[in-house]
């Protein structure tokens, strides 16, 4: 009979031992860098930014750099995965939370409209070097952005059901795409009251994603 490994005393106390200043300010830096690199590869591209140039905006040396990201390919994988996953997981709680399907519809949009405005730099970049990360990390990137579109398929299709509307999935899935194209390129836009852009951002989304349920919107 095999024996059971037990932690030891101390693996337990490790684990769950609160994290040292030394590590939050790790963190707090490859944080700083992550927003500088989002900024900086908006304006510019991936290809027109070096780790170099990142370090600078939030004072780290290029020797530094690598310390926190062994090349800005790897520091783009750990952007766009976790920009994705939290509009997937964003998206999910959303969507569970309850409500009629046409309220949770407007706060799937609402939701969306908050990153879009609050993380504009990040938006930018998804949209345009995704293909400059590796194939591992760009496969899970495209599997969360999937799965955060079927969630609002399926809220989509349950918002026609409620009027007996009839609308297929792959007409839904195009509606959703659509919208997201539209949503998406506000970055782009020029500068603009952000209650006003709120509000006309999600009149535009509903606008996309058109049927009679949504006149009442």
């Amino acid at each position: 009979m095999s024996a059971t490994h037990e932690p030891r005393e101390d693996e337990s106390e490790a684990t769950n031992r609160p994290p040292t200043r030394r590590t939050q300010a790790k963190a707090a830096r490859r944080a700083e860098l992550l927003s500088a690199a989002a900024h900086q590869m908006a304006e510019r591209g991936f290809a027109g930014v070096r780790l170099e140039d990142i370090g600078r905006a939030v004072g780290v040396s290029g020797p530094a750099m690598y310390r926190h990201f062994s090349s800005k390919t790897e520091l783009l994988d750990e952007m766009l995965i976790d920009i994705s996953q939290r509009l997937h997981d964003g998206g999910s709680e959303v969507a569970d939370r309850g409500g009629s399907p046409s309220e949770t519809l407007v706060a799937l949009i609402g939701f969306h409209i908050d990153v879009l405005v609050t993380r504009p730099d990040l938006i930018t970049v998804q949209d345009r070097d995704l293909p400059s990360m590796t194939p591992a990390a760009n496969h899970r990137v495209r599997l969360l952005q999937r799965r955060y579109v079927e969630r609002w398929v399926d809220v989509l299709l349950a918002v026609t059901d409620e009027t007996g509307l009839t609308l297929g999935r792959e007409e839904a899935r195009v509606r959703v795409h659509a919208m997201f194209g539209l949503l998406n390129s506000s970055p782009r836009l020029p500068a603009f009251d952000q209650h006003g852009l709120r509000r006309l951002l999600t009149a535009m989304a509903l606008a996309a994603l058109r049927c009679e349920v949504l006149d009442q919107a």
